[in-house]
């Protein structure tokens, strides 16, 4: 099992052959940097499956800029994605909705949504799944690979570590978004996080007239 970033560059420089591979994306940003790193090495489709974006105008809008993009840097690379499902989103936070970031409310988030790809990935028969999640300084990565690799017991297909904000990963993200002008939200993506986004807005305006 890889439990760091340099074992996970030896391993995916020393394939000797291109495994398929099931890239959760939650963005076109995230996407981005994770792409360069990861199209090389594996034949990529990314799922779009994000239940928790909020609101729907949202998740279609990600999705279409995740489309966009991947047609401008590749042809082998496909987009599949779920049907948006609020609901499901609902269930798997319900008793944690007045937690913030980095708390157990998004550590139920993240495995919503890495299930999906696991299912997905067993259902379509490819060797590996994975997230572009860990990009963002603002998740928990030690979470995500722990929900990964219960995930790979729990179904039988193999997940591949994911620290993606290493080598400047997150920098090199926003780079590439000035870049290909993708478009970056200011939010993560739940309700939740807008009101946090808010209130963070409405503290420094405070700060800044006092």
């Amino acid at each position: 099992m890889i439990d760091n970033y340099n074992d996970f560059k030896k391993f995916i420089t020393n394939l000797d052959y291109k495994p398929s591979l099931l890239l959760h994306a939650c963005c076109a940003p995230c996407s981005s940097h994770t792409l360069m790193v990861l199209k090389d090495y594996f034949k990529i489709t990314i799922f779009y499956s994000n239940d928790n974006i909020y609101p729907e105008s949202e998740y279609l809008k990600r999705l279409d800029e995740i489309e966009s993009f991947v047609k401008k840097i590749s042809n082998d690379i496909n987009v599949i994605y779920d049907k948006y499902n609020e609901e499901d989103y609902n269930n798997a936070v319900k008793g944690l909705e007045h937690l913030g970031e980095r708390t157990k409310r998004c550590y139920e988030c993240y495995k919503l949504r890495l299930e999906k790809t696991a299912i997905k990935a067993k259902e379509l028969n490819y060797d590996y799944f994975t997230t572009t999640l860990s990009i963002s300084p603002y998740k928990v990565e030690k979470w995500i690979n722990e929900i990964g690799y219960m995930l790979e017991d729990k179904y039988n297909v193999k997940y591949l570590f994911s620290d993606f904000k290493k080598e400047a990963g997150y920098v090199d993200s926003i780079n590439l978004s000035k870049e290909y002008g993708l478009y970056r939200q200011d939010y993560c993506g739940c309700k939740y996080s807008i009101k946090e986004r808010d209130e963070r807005i409405e503290r420094t305006k405070k700060e800044n007239n006092s």
